[in-house]
């Protein structure tokens, strides 16, 4: 027969019912998972049932700011060896380091990006929890994020503001914040690409004759289509920049919504040569504002560093306004706003207005127009785009592309 067993006290009784209560040295401590190492703290309390169950109730607590990001190790064990390792400057709420992060950012952008970029930061991190320690923050809350950013906006913005999130997250990575591999689990959402939607020769003929009430409106839309333009470009030249001497045009600012200005998508200037159609377009746009007095205009290359111009609107809603007091320049909303009342009296198709730069791209493709020719027009760094974006309108000639090639080397080289 075995050794007949003795029961257990009643304190062996007490400390079997709580998870993460030990005795070492003749005091109660807790042990409990923190940044996945088990850490164990002693309470310096003698072994009493009461002091157990106090024990278990402050290790209930520190789960529960654990699993919530409001752990703060050096609070609860001021004097612990490892208060100073868990609970350094680095063990910040998102709040806190955003407020750090934001001006460092700002002095590679412009006061406009800033600002959107401040807002998709604010939504993210209201969304994961601003009070949340950024050494709490795990994969699945990134996950959580993407979730809940996609339940009710569009890709193109969820995108955005997880683009934004990341940088942000980088941030946090390289100066020891957080874990890694947070700013990679900020996995944007697969878009379905929009094929370019040209205007026909019709439709073009449809805005010009039906769609413009003014000439403003007929020789910008003209320039627009034959030049490639995006709008901020359009919006945003001065007679400063043509030369019709030369048939060219030099892109070196856009403006913005907000009425800045700023560099071109690319951050480089762009020489765009003209065809007639728009040679003919600047002389009107230029014949209407004939005496106006250039004005001095910034362009922001970042926060802090701009330039300063003497530039005069060559597309101003002033040529047509009844008012006395309006802008002298067309902002892109604007020109959003005029280009639909005008494809609405055309009685053609509503499209974005940046679909003029698609049609630009596609009638010379269509033309057959050397790529890299029209890639440096509308420019890109290189040609890649158009066979990515316009391939189709390629492929429509590839049918007779063999025969059209024959053609020329036979004709070089006779058999």
């Amino acid at each position: 027969m075995g050794r007949e067993r003795t029961p257990r006290s009643g304190l062996e009784a007490e400390l079997a019912k709580h998870k993460g209560i030990e005795i070492h040295g003749g005091n109660l401590r807790v042990v409990f998972m923190w940044r996945r190492v088990r850490c164990r703290e002693s309470l310096g309390l003698p072994i009493t049932k009461a002091n157990i169950k106090h024990a278990a109730l402050l290790r209930a607590a520190i789960i529960h700011e654990i699993k919530t990001g409001h752990f703060d190790y050096g609070r609860h064990f001021p004097n612990s060896k490892h208060a100073t390792n868990y609970s350094n400057v680095r063990d910040e709420r998102l709040s806190a380091l955003l407020e750090r992060y934001k001006p460092l950012k700002a002095v590679d952008i412009t006061p406009e990006t800033e600002e959107k970029y401040g807002y998709a930061l604010e939504i993210c991190t209201h969304l994961v929890g601003k009070d949340r320690l950024a050494s709490t923050l795990l994969p699945e809350d990134i996950q959580l994020l993407r979730t809940q950013l996609i339940a009710d906006r569009a890709p193109s913005t969820a995108n955005h503001y997880l683009a934004t999130f990341a940088g942000f997250l980088g941030w946090c990575e390289s100066n020891g914040y957080c874990r890694e591999g947070l700013a990679a689990a900020c996995i944007r959402f697969a878009m379905q690409d929009r094929e370019p939607d040209p205007l026909t020769q019709a439709e073009f003929d449809l805005l010009i004759t039906k769609g413009c009430l003014h000439r403003q409106d007929a020789a910008a839309i003209t320039l627009a289509v034959y030049t490639g333009l995006r709008p901020g470009e359009l919006c945003g030249l001065a007679v400063e920049d043509i030369d019709l001497d030369q048939g060219q045009i030099r892109i070196t600012r856009a403006i913005t919504a907000r009425g800045t200005f700023k560099l071109p998508k690319t951050g480089k200037p762009r020489t765009v040569m003209l065809m007639p159609p728009a040679i003919e377009a600047c002389k009107v746009l230029m014949d209407l504002i004939k005496g106006d007095k250039p004005e001095e205009i910034n362009i922001y290359h970042n926060r802090h560093e701009s330039r300063t111009e003497q530039a005069t609107p060559l597309l101003s809603p002033a040529t047509q306004a009844r008012k006395k007091v309006i802008n002298k320049w067309f902002v892109p909303t604007a020109w959003n706003t005029k280009w639909a009342a005008i494809q609405h009296r055309a009685q053609i198709r509503p499209r974005r207005p940046y679909q003029t730069r698609h049609t630009y791209a596609c009638w010379c493709l269509t033309a057959r127009g050397n790529l890299a020719f029209i890639a440096k027009q509308m420019g890109h760094k290189d040609f890649t785009m158009l066979v990515e974006v316009y391939a189709k309108w390629m492929d429509d000639e590839s049918s007779n592309e063999l025969s059209r090639i024959w053609k020329v080397l036979s004709a070089s080289h006779p058999t």
